[in-house]
C-alpha cells in the first residue's frame, strides 16, 4: 500500500469549530500529515493553543475568531486565509450547535440560530471557498453531519433536521462542483467525547452523569464512546488523495450505533 496517498504535504486546510474536540483533533491530524492549518471558532483565546500545536509539527498555522453563521464574518475569514496562504485546498465544516427543545415548543429565534450555524454557515462558507478552489485547481470539502441526521433523538430534533440537510448539501454540491475538481464528502459521527455530547448530562450529579454515560456506551455495539482522534482519522482519509474517487458520500463513524 502506498501510504503517500494520505499525505497533505503542501496543502492548506481551514477547519471550523477548530478550538476543541473533533476540530482540534483534525487540526493535529492534518498537520501531522503535512498541511498548514487555519482554525476558526468564536473565541480567539481557545484557538491559540490549537494553532500552537499545529506549529509544533513544523507547519504554518493561523487562528481566526469567526461566527460562521454571519455572512460578513465568513467573507472576512476567507479573505484573511487567502491573503496569508494564497489558497485553500481543504475545508472542514465542523462548527455546530444543538438545542434541547421539543419541536412543539421551539421558537423561531432558536431555529434561526441553530440553522445559521449548522446549515447556512456550512453552505455559504463552502461557496466562498469553492470559488477559490475553482481558480486553484480544485480541492476537498468535508461536512460534519451526525448519526442524528439519519435517526433523530428527542429533544434535539432541530439539530437532527440540520444534520440531515447537511447530508443533502454534501450530495448537491458534490454533483455541481465535480466539474471544478472539488470533491465534497461528509462524516456522520456517533457518540464522541466532546463538549456537545457532555451537554447531555450537564447539571447532573457525578453519579447520575456516569450512569447516563455508561448506559449510552452499552447501547453502542462497540460498547464505548468514540474519541475525537478516531473521527480525525476518517477526516484525513477524505481530505487526502486516498479518497480521490469519492465524492457526495457520507461516512458513518459511530461504533455501530445505527445498527
Amino acid at each position: 500500500m502506498n501510504l503517500s496517498a494520505f499525505s497533505l504535504e503542501g496543502k492548506v486546510a481551514l477547519i471550523t469549530g477548530g478550538s476543541r474536540g473533533i476540530g482540534a483533533a483534525t487540526a493535529a491530524a492534518f498537520a501531522g500529515a503535512g498541511a498548514d492549518v487555519v482554525v476558526t471558532s468564536r473565541k480567539q483565546g481557545d484557538l491559540e493553543a490549537v494553532a500552537k500545536a499545529v506549529e509544533k509539527h513544523g507547519r504554518r498555522s493561523m487562528a481566526v475568531a469567526t461566527h460562521v453563521g454571519r455572512m460578513d464574518q465568513i467573507h472576512d475569514l476567507v479573505e484573511k486565509v487567502q491573503a496569508a496562504f494564497g489558497r485553500i485546498d481543504i475545508l472542514v465544516n465542523n462548527a455546530g450547535t444543538s438545542i434541547a427543545s421539543m419541536a412543539i415548543d421551539l421558537e423561531e429565534k432558536a431555529w434561526d440560530s441553530l440553522m445559521n450555524t449548522n446549515l447556512k454557515g456550512a453552505f455559504f462558507l463552502s461557496q466562498a471557498v469553492a470559488r477559490i478552489m475553482k481558480e486553484t485547481g480544485g480541492g476537498t470539502i468535508i461536512n460534519v453531519s451526525s448519526v442524528n441526521g439519519y435517526s433523530p433523538v428527542s429533544p434535539t430534533c432541530t439539530y437532527a433536521i440540520s444534520k440531515a440537510a447537511l447530508i443533502m448539501v454534501t450530495k448537491a454540491l458534490a454533483k455541481e462542483w465535480a466539474d471544478f475538481d472539488i470533491r465534497v464528502n461528509a462524516i456522520a459521527p456517533g457518540a464522541v467525547e466532546t463538549r456537545l455530547l457532555n451537554a447531555i448530562w450537564h447539571g447532573k450529579s457525578e453519579a447520575e452523569a456516569k450512569q447516563i454515560k455508561d448506559q449510552l456506551s452499552q447501547s453502542i455495539p462497540l460498547k464505548r464512546i468514540g474519541d475525537p482522534a478516531e473521527i480525525a482519522n476518517a477526516m484525513l482519509f477524505l481530505a487526502s488523495d486516498a479518497s480521490s474517487y469519492m465524492t457526495g458520500q457520507t461516512i458513518v463513524v459511530d461504533g455501530g450505533s445505527l445498527l
